[in-house]
């Protein structure tokens, strides 16, 4: 049954140093607010998974909660490259960023692994890429029953996944419509979740094409208008685009990056 908490209590209890921690989210619905707070609360040594990093994943990193990176696409969409990340893979800024890439497909089929409590999922994938002499956790597999050359990656079960939905019920059940992506897989394969909503309402109304997570498989749900923002959410609000294009400026130096950091963290110049 999840537990209804503040996003600043969900976060202490849920998010420890090392873990390894998901906050999907594909294009809405992306939980920016936990991502701030995990910032807030200087988590350390994190392992961080994410199919899209996208800018709240490029302030983790130079906020030095990272210490390695479980992808498959990164960048800051529509405007262009993720400068801390690269600063930190290229320079080791503010600590060193260990990464492991993959596709959009074996991220997909690794969630989906995790979250039918299987081992390792079976692809028809990587072929043509040079991924598989690179990422470790991509290995050839031959069908017993076809012969035919395949290829094979670990579940993903993340310590914790953070994801980011319209709404919740009093018992914590959760509701969310729009383009949901491997949220549910995300939540479903970690060992704990917590979600972050835009309201917590008396009883779930029927949206067409929603998801519903029970209160079973949610640790935790925090009341947080306005999560997602930068990103969308649909229903409530737009994508603020002029914020992703701030943040290019922002993120590409350092010296504006930590006037940024400071300011989130509360820390006096």
């Amino acid at each position: 049954m999840a537990e209804l908490l503040s996003l600043k209590d969900a976060v202490a209890r849920l998010v420890h140093d090392g873990d390894t921690v998901a906050l999907e989210g594909f294009t809405h619905l992306i939980p920016v607010a936990a991502g701030h707070e995990i910032i807030r609360q200087r988590r350390t040594g994190l392992t961080l998974i994410r199919m899209t990093p996208d800018i709240v994943y490029d302030q983790l990193i130079g906020a030095g909660c990272a210490s390695k990176l479980i992808f498959s696409w990164g960048g800051n969409p529509g405007v262009g490259s993720l400068h801390r990340f690269r600063d930190a893979v290229q320079h080791s800024w503010p600590v060193p960023l260990e990464i492991e890439e993959h596709s959009h497909a074996g991220m997909a089929n690794r969630y989906v692994a995790g979250a039918s409590g299987l081992p390792f999922a079976v692809l028809r994938g990587y072929t043509g890429t040079d991924l598989p002499a690179r990422t470790e956790t991509i290995k050839p597999i031959t069908c017993p029953f076809t012969g035919e050359r395949l290829a094979a990656v670990p579940a993903l079960n993340p310590d914790v996944t953070i994801v980011h939905a319209q709404r919740a019920d009093r018992s914590g059940n959760v509701q969310i419509w729009g383009i949901t992506g491997v949220q549910k897989e995300a939540v479903l394969a970690a060992k704990r979740s917590l979600v972050t909503v835009e309201e917590v309402v008396d009883e779930l109304e029927p949206r067409p094409g929603a998801i519903v997570l029970p209160s079973w498989a949610v640790t935790a749900v925090a009341e947080v208008p306005g999560g997602a923002r930068p990103s969308y959410a649909a229903g409530y609000y737009e994508r603020d685009n002029d914020a992703y294009q701030a943040w290019d400026a922002i993120g590409r130096d350092r010296e504006s990056f930590t006037r940024w950091l400071d300011e989130l963290t509360g820390v006096k110049a």
